[in-house]
């Protein structure tokens, strides 16, 4: 009987049975909250809501929302994680300004918030969102016309609008210091140049935006009055269709020290990457590339320190085997070219990440 009672879970000590719990998704967390008093406390306990991710859970109620605000969110929270109802035969409110309300009060150390297909067009002003955050994260999601503007200046019409507000978004501009935007088809050209009443923002991924053009990618570098002045690692990425927005980096853009170049945006940014006088890391990804071209626009970044490929597909002329030197490997199949680029960039550490090569025989 004495082995049974040591090998009970109530022998455990509080630690050891949080770090048992912590493997636990949400439902299953809750679920155990009902086993007894003393599981109801440790499923409360903040170090099991550090990080929250609800994207499994489709179309989450908003009464399900405020129960776990209510019980067990809390200033332990950095990471949230939400699945809306955008594509939800259900429809309705989803996020509401009370419940990003009680979100900011009850959660003042959330860090990153991350939304799916979440129709956020409810909302007028990002400044209802937590002014703790550092990251968001808009994935398949609609966004009003004027989401994204603020003014952090504060005139005297803006603390009038603002006098009846919380007064946790009242005077508060934006710290985030990172945007992800992937498939939000209502982001256009004002949207994005909208964004340079942001003063924080640093990082700017732009997935598959089908209303931003060339013009207004150029609007924004700096300097300009809608420019996005402090920004330093710019992504573009699309996959659908070629829309070239990366040419509007051939004017330049001084400040921008980190490009990524993904899909069908890679061959107009290599055209441009030789404008970028402070460019520092280079990453291309998921594309077909011909090595000729990768070479001709990298002659000219020798301030370049990281270069990396990831999942690229490299187009090589046909070539006599005594011309590759040995420099030819079954386990590395582009050796040759990373022994060129490393020659044409000394003091760039050049990265391969499930790149191929293919020999055309043209």
């Amino acid at each position: 009987m004495a082995a049974v009672r040591c090998g009970s879970l109530e022998c455990f000590p509080e630690n050891i049975l949080i770090d048992i719990l912590s493997y636990l998704n949400v439902r299953e967390l809750v679920r155990n909250s009902r086993v007894c008093r003393r599981w109801k406390q440790l499923v409360k306990d903040q170090r099991l809501w550090r990080s929250v991710d609800l994207s499994s859970w489709k179309a989450v109620p908003s009464r399900v929302l405020w129960i776990l605000l209510r019980q067990y969110l809390g200033r332990g929270l950095r990471y949230l994680r939400l699945r809306g109802l955008l594509l939800s035969a259900r429809g309705g409110a989803f996020l509401t300004e009370s419940w990003l309300q009680g979100l900011t009060s009850k959660c003042p150390r959330l860090r990153r918030l991350c939304l799916l297909h979440t129709d956020l067009r409810g909302l007028h002003s990002c400044s209802l969102l937590p002014p703790t955050l550092q990251v968001l994260e808009l994935h398949y999601c609609e966004v009003p016309p004027a989401f994204f503007t603020q003014n952090p200046s504060g005139s005297e019409t803006d603390r009038t609008a603002t006098e009846n507000e919380a007064p946790s978004s009242a005077g508060q501009s934006m710290a985030i210091q990172t945007l992800v935007l992937d498939t939000v088809p209502s982001f256009s050209d004002q949207h994005l140049q909208s964004l340079s009443s942001w003063p924080h923002l640093s990082h700017l991924e732009l997935r598959d935006l089908i209303r931003v053009t060339v013009a207004g990618l150029k609007g924004c570098v700096p300097p300009g009055v809608q420019s996005l002045t402090h920004l330093k690692h710019l992504e573009l990425e699309t996959s659908k269709r070629t829309q070239m927005v990366a040419l509007g980096l051939g004017g330049g853009w001084p400040g921008l020290e980190g490009l990524s170049l993904g899909g069908k945006e890679v061959g107009p940014g290599l055209l441009s990457v030789g404008r970028l006088p402070d460019l520092r890391s280079l990453r291309l990804h998921t594309c077909r590339l011909a090595q000729v071209m990768v070479l001709r626009s990298c002659r000219c970044l020798t301030q370049l320190r990281r270069l990396e490929f990831s999942e690229v597909e490299f187009i090589e002329e046909e070539v006599r085997e005594d011309e590759t030197d040995g420099l030819k490997s079954e386990d590395d199949p582009v050796m040759k070219f990373r022994h060129v680029l490393c020659e044409l960039l000394p003091r760039c550490t050049v990265c391969f990440n499930k790149c191929t090569l293919t020999i055309n025989n043209d």
